[in-house]
């Protein structure tokens, strides 16, 4: 029976709650004292161990988790691919103006912190847990120590420079007010921390028993996209070429590991809670949630979903033709009367349109039908729904529970980190091109291959696209349109859906409409410090076009 790191923590909570000591199970874990939890006399660590998971569960998670009711919204219903199907949604706030440093949606400052003090008082304690296995001691303590880089990546990517603590404890006698570090400090500081752990963490492939834990690839990878946050238009004004090779560099790494290779069929790569794609996951139990969130409107009981992300048609026709041509090329053999015919097969896989099947019967989102009835009914703005993530249920007539470990690393986004990187660095060359045709081979692209002879430049859009395609709904294009330095020309304007006629002849028509004006505030390249953590700390600089007081 497969065990992972959900398992490992459920078993572990049990385990808190099916032994006694020092009466510490009759109270939360958060009043625990540091004696008891990293014990002189438990060889085994348990106090300790448990500990270290609760640590694993403040990483942040994906997939509908914006808003403050339920359900919330995918963060990329903040970006150009999707919108949320709920008019003046709170997600809106990142695209109407109204995100403020009181009113921040994501925000993860509080919690980041919160997780990076339990990392110090883990490194600072558990030496004195006397495990038997010394192995197991020092995974565990690189494990807590690469956990507390990761959350200051979330932290930097949100808010630029933020105050590194170090190994350091603080108490209330301390003193708090510390400055934020530069971003190249933080930089420097997560990628040098990744170096220093990963020869002490796990190596891939890891047992069952390990799935889930922080392993040397997953320190590479983190180094990786910390580095290529770095190097990209945003953090890098000046273009700094050496930055972009530092970022192919350690991309590269992780490909010469020879440890992960792409999933043969796309879509098992979110269905299998272990496959040879995956590097680091947040695991979760098998459920019907992203379905039921997601999923269209129009079916009954297990297989009634709520609709709540729209996917833009923007998005829709970002998704080059089953050759390799864009539907804008008129040799693509696109036809607008069959419009999702003959498309990139991760089509299918990513976005459900009218006329798919789904549950026994074909997908209605045209108006009038069961999966766009009008009125008052949560539905598709659109005329499309969210389809990634979920298993194939088109001959099913009811959602059973599955895997839906939400993906921080694969091995797909290396391979467009490394070919983005080393374009920038250096032109386009061989490599990049094995690493950009890899992945249109996986996809099903016939050819897969790229045009020869490509410009910079051209190569750049090629990549681009991928990842928008590739990516989709896995928080990459929201960061991705901010790095670039491209969210004020794509986050301007109007998103669009189509509306759908059925004909008298049941064939049926298309036409564009707009669903949401966006507006991007360049201040929002970098998200607002909370109010609350200016007022406590007065060396705590604002970001730029943001109150500070």
């Amino acid at each position: 029976m497969k065990r992972s790191l959900y398992f490992t923590l459920l078993a572990g909570s049990l385990l808190l709650f099916s032994c006694k000591k020092h009466g510490i199970e009759e109270v939360p874990l958060e009043q625990w004292q540091e004696d008891q939890i990293f014990d002189v006399t438990d060889s085994l660590g348990l106090y300790a161990r448990n500990y270290s998971l609760d640590i694993y569960s403040r990483l942040p998670d994906g997939f509908n988790r914006i808003g403050t009711t339920t359900p919330m919204n995918l963060l990329d219903a903040a970006s150009d691919d999707a919108v949320s199907s709920q008019v003046t949604s709170t997600i809106e706030s990142f695209t109407n103006g109204r995100i403020t440093a009181f009113n921040l949606m994501d925000d993860f400052w509080g919690d980041a912190y919160a997780a990076i003090r339990k990392c110090n008082i883990f490194m600072k304690s558990f030496d004195r847990v006397p495990l038997i296995s010394n192995d197991e001691k020092k995974y565990w303590k690189a494990e807590v120590r690469l956990l507390r880089s990761y959350f200051y990546f979330e932290l930097i990517k949100r808010y630029g420079g933020v105050p590194l603590l170090g190994d350091k404890v603080f108490t209330l006698q301390d003193d708090l007010q510390l400055p934020r570090n530069s971003w190249k400090e933080c930089v420097q500081y997560i990628s040098s921390e990744c170096d220093a752990v990963k020869d002490s963490l796990r190596v891939d492939p890891v047992s069952d028993q390990d799935l889930g834990r922080v392993t040397k690839a997953v320190s590479m990878s983190l180094k990786a996209r910390v580095l290529l946050y770095d190097a990209s238009p945003l953090n890098n004004p000046a273009n700094d070429k050496s930055r972009w090779q530092a970022a192919a560099d350690a991309a590269k790494a992780v490909m010469d590991l020879n440890t992960f290779s792409l999933v043969p069929s796309f879509p098992n790569v979110f269905t299998t809670r272990k496959n040879t794609e995956v590097i680091f996951a947040k695991q979760r139990a098998n459920t019907t949630d992203v379905e039921k969130t997601n999923g269209p409107v129009g079916y009954t009981g297990n297989g009634l979903g709520s609709g709540v992300t729209s996917p833009t048609q923007e998005l829709v026709d970002a998704f080059e033709m089953k050759n390799g041509l864009p539907i804008t090329d008129p040799a693509s053999g696109y036809n607008a009367a069959r419009p999702y015919e003959g498309r990139d097969p991760r089509l299918d896989y990513t976005v459900m349109y009218n006329g798919m099947k789904w549950l026994g019967r074909p997908v209605e989102t045209y108006e009038g039908g069961k999966d766009k009835p009008g009125g008052t009914v949560l539905q598709t703005r659109t005329g499309y729904y969210m389809r990634k993530f979920m298993a194939d249920y088109s001959k099913s007539t009811a959602y059973a529970n599955q895997t839906h470990n939400f993906i921080y690393f694969r091995y797909a986004e290396i391979l467009l980190d490394f070919a983005e990187a080393q374009n920038e660095a250096s032109g386009p060359d061989a490599g990049i091109y094995a690493a950009v045709e890899s992945i249109r081979k996986r996809a099903g692209l016939q050819p897969f291959t790229l045009k020869a002879g490509l410009t910079q430049q051209q190569l750049r859009d090629v990549i681009r696209h991928e990842r928008r395609v590739e990516l989709a709904f896995e928080e990459h294009r929201f960061w991705d349109i901010r790095r670039w330095k491209i969210a004020d020309q794509v986050l301007n304007g109007t998103l669009h859906g189509t509306r759908i006629t059925l004909n008298a002849d049941n064939s049926f028509s298309y036409q564009l409409i707009p669903v949401n004006d966006v507006k991007f505030a360049t201040k929002l390249y970098l998200y607002p410090i909370p109010y609350a953590e200016i007022i406590k700390n007065n060396r705590l600089q604002q970001n730029d076009g943001w109150e500070s007081r």
